[in-house]
């Protein structure tokens, strides 16, 4: 069975990586080139990992990355980038700005997941 809104977060998904991918071909500014692949590069992979863009499926993939647990896992991620940053771990610059960057999008895709999944479990067929 076909996901009725797998076609909208494959527009999502087509977007956010569009809109990342540009940032290395078109030079726009400092805003452009500093934040916002640190946007939407959580967000499309969040698509990605939760496999929103595609028909619905159960397998141990999906069991595992639901919305509460792949939003946990990529803040970890986000946020540890930032601290080894911060921690001059590697040759990179911190900038606190980037961790606000790095929820912007990824949050409120987190928040129309949940509600959809909450929608579609309160159904009718689903009781």
């Amino acid at each position: 069975m076909h996901d009725k809104y797998a076609p909208y977060w494959a527009i999502a998904l087509i977007l956010l990586l569009g809109t990342g991918l540009s940032t290395i071909w078109f030079d726009l500014g400092a805003f452009w080139k500093g934040y916002v692949l640190d946007m939407v590069g959580p967000a499309w992979a969040y698509v990605l990992f939760r496999g929103l863009y595609t028909t619905t499926v159960d397998n141990i993939w999906t069991r595992f990355f639901t919305p509460n647990r792949t939003l946990i896992i990529f803040f970890i991620v986000c946020f540890g980038i930032e601290t080894l940053q911060y921690f001059k771990i590697y040759d990179s610059t911190f900038d606190f700005w980037d961790l606000l960057a790095y929820i912007s999008i990824l949050t409120p895709l987190f928040v129309i997941d949940s509600r959809i999944i909450r929608k579609i479990k309160n159904t009718p067929q689903n009781n």
